[in-house]
């Protein structure tokens, strides 16, 4: 394996540890499962706007996560799909602002529709269910990937260890 390829492979893997980790952190809190939630690991959801590998990690650190959750298989599937969908959309982002708004639309779409069905079916109560889902969840993933990812992608690159590693993928690139 090439030494480019062993530094991808390991960015992805501490990116899915931090997710993980960061995840666990809020569910002390009872931020992580539930329907307001408001997972600060969500923020590292922008990072394939910089760090294109981190969008396997992101996915991986989310199915770890979501294998806790209270809503069961289903929540373990979709809401894992909607962050590897998230990740994927925000590497292909041409803005950071931009790059901001694919984790809000999934999770909200997505999470808050699992959410919605196991608390009520897909009876009458489920569209009512589905919209407070989506506006609580929401409003936590606008928090997490809106105010704190935007603060990531302002910051990571005046980091000069951040800055070299982005030079380097640029160089990658050109080749």
């Amino acid at each position: 394996m090439s030494k480019s390829k062993t530094k991808q492979l390991t960015t992805a893997a501490i990116v899915g540890a931090l997710y993980t980790v960061l995840s666990l952190f809020a569910s002390v809190f009872g931020l992580t499962f539930g329907p307001v939630q408001c997972r600060f690991s969500e923020a590292l959801c922008v990072l394939p706007f910089l760090f294109p590998e981190t969008v396997w990690g992101l996915f991986i650190g989310c199915l770890i996560t979501n294998i806790l959750s209270p809503y069961g298989l289903l929540d373990v599937v979709v809401g894992s799909l909607a962050t590897l969908l998230a990740a994927w959309a925000t590497r292909h982002c041409k803005n950071r602002f931009v790059a901001t708004l694919p984790p809000v639309l999934a999770n909200m779409i997505l999470v808050s529709g699992v959410i919605a069905w196991q608390e009520v079916g897909f009876g009458g109560a489920f569209w009512g269910a589905y919209a407070y889902h989506a506006l609580t969840i929401g409003a936590g993933e606008v928090l997490a990937c809106c105010v704190l990812g935007s603060l990531l992608l302002w910051e990571l690159p005046r980091i000069p260890f951040f800055r070299q590693l982005m030079a380097e993928k640029a160089a990658e690139k050109r080749m």
